[in-house]
């Protein structure tokens, strides 16, 4: 399922995400100017929909003064190959990955937040079980896409182990750095 900011970024886009591939789809003809994303990517737990909600607040600011400052967020996205694959064969041309941010987290803590969440949250998959399968599966899976960015040099690195306040300054720095 795609995060409310991703929703957000696919509606602005013209993409539609199917349920079963996750493969993005375009709707309408491609934007007069190619759109910058930011793929937002760390392991369960690590903060991305808490600093997805945060960061979507700093950018309506900064459009409203400079509609040129335009980047699009996605969160959770691409979590493996195939979702890259598919990302790459549909938005060649059509838009630029600016540059991935990662939420780097101990998978401890990341497993504490969720537990933690799940006792308010609802979420089934909010227990140590799944949680350790989940962030195998993030190792296995999503791990190898930032670490193909990272070779690129298109990483930028948080610290997500800690507060929500701090981590988030630490995106704004990255923010106002990039433009």
């Amino acid at each position: 399922m795609v995060s409310r900011c991703g929703r957000r970024l696919l509606h602005v886009l013209g993409l539609s995400f199917p349920l079963l591939s996750r493969r993005p789809r375009l709707l309408c003809p491609p934007l007069l100017m190619k759109p910058l994303v930011v793929f937002v990517l760390g392991g369960p737990g690590a903060g991305k929909g808490t600093q997805c909600a945060r960061i979507v607040e700093e950018m309506d600011q900064t459009m409203a003064v400079n509609a040129q400052k335009n980047k699009f967020l996605i969160d959770g996205f691409p979590r493996n190959q195939d979702n890259l694959q598919g990302w790459n064969k549909t938005m060649d041309g059509k838009a630029d990955v600016s540059f991935v941010l990662f939420f780097d987290c101990n998978n401890e803590i990341c497993i504490e937040r969720c537990l933690e969440r799940g006792k308010s949250s609802g979420r089934s998959d909010d227990n140590r079980e799944s949680l350790e399968k989940r962030i195998q599966t993030y190792l296995q899976s999503t791990k190898p896409i930032i670490d193909l960015y990272e070779e690129m040099g298109k990483v930028k690195k948080i610290d997500a182990s800690k507060s929500v306040d701090e981590v988030f300054d630490e995106v704004v720095k990255i923010f106002d750095k990039e433009g």
